[in-house]
């Protein structure tokens, strides 16, 4: 008869799911990484036609441009994002007293900036260049920090409210704001004409990697 030792309990079902998509997250981030990495041309031929289209509309449409320029340089800029998750650890720990959960959010802000930075330089992707530009941006493109800082940062906000509990329409809006701020703030990087669709995408994907592998972590630590 076979039975299980206590001192090593089975996986709750919430950890054998985040450990599939951590791994599903992860393979999709390098499965993407080397096709950029490697310049491979059907991805380059969509990043280009993607580009050329939204960079027509933005000159068409300069309304539209400038109220993207306000989002992203100010609702969803990193700094603004970083600022955030560090009132949200100023609250935990005023609040709660939750000074590991308050330094497990800073500290995971702080790795999604090191890792988008150094895959910067380690893939050194030139940003589009146009003739007729409507926005800038500094540093290499790949991957775009404003869609990873903004995925790693409400991503872990939202677990923060999963795990200390709100009413049902604070959850609601919270998720709302966070879906549309992730999405929207990938959309203005490219509407401007600042990272092609992929640097984009793989923002997103790197950002939701870092948030999955996090609350694993949390969970390890305090379940």
């Amino acid at each position: 008869m076979h039975t299980r030792s206590v001192d090593s309990p089975p996986r709750p079902p919430a950890q054998h799911t985040a450990a599939r998509l951590a791994t599903a997250l992860g393979l999709c981030s390098a499965a993407l990484l080397l096709l950029v990495a490697t310049a491979w041309h059907p991805l380059m031929s969509v990043d280009g036609d993607l580009s050329r289209t939204t960079h027509r509309w933005a000159l068409a449409d300069p309304d539209v441009t400038q109220a993207c320029r306000i989002l992203t340089d100010w609702v969803w800029d990193p700094v603004t994002m970083r600022l955030l998750g560090a009132a949200v650890a100023v609250w935990l720990v005023w609040r709660y007293a939750a000074w590991w959960t308050a330094g497990w959010l800073v500290v995971t802000s702080a790795v999604g900036t090191l890792v988008q930075q150094g895959l910067k330089a380690a893939v050194d992707r030139d940003r589009p260049v146009w003739p007729d530009p409507v926005d800038s941006a500094h540093y290499q493109a790949y991957p775009s920090g404003h869609a990873l800082t903004a995925t790693v940062v409400l991503g872990l906000l939202l677990w923060v409210l999963h795990r200390h509990g709100v009413s049902r329409p604070v959850w609601r809006t919270a998720v709302t704001v966070a879906v549309v701020s992730v999405i929207g703030v990938g959309l203005t990087r490219i509407w401007l004409g600042v990272h092609w669709p992929s640097d984009v995408l793989g923002g997103w994907l790197l950002g939701a990697l870092l948030v999955t592998v996090a609350i694993m972590a949390h969970r390890h630590r305090q379940p």
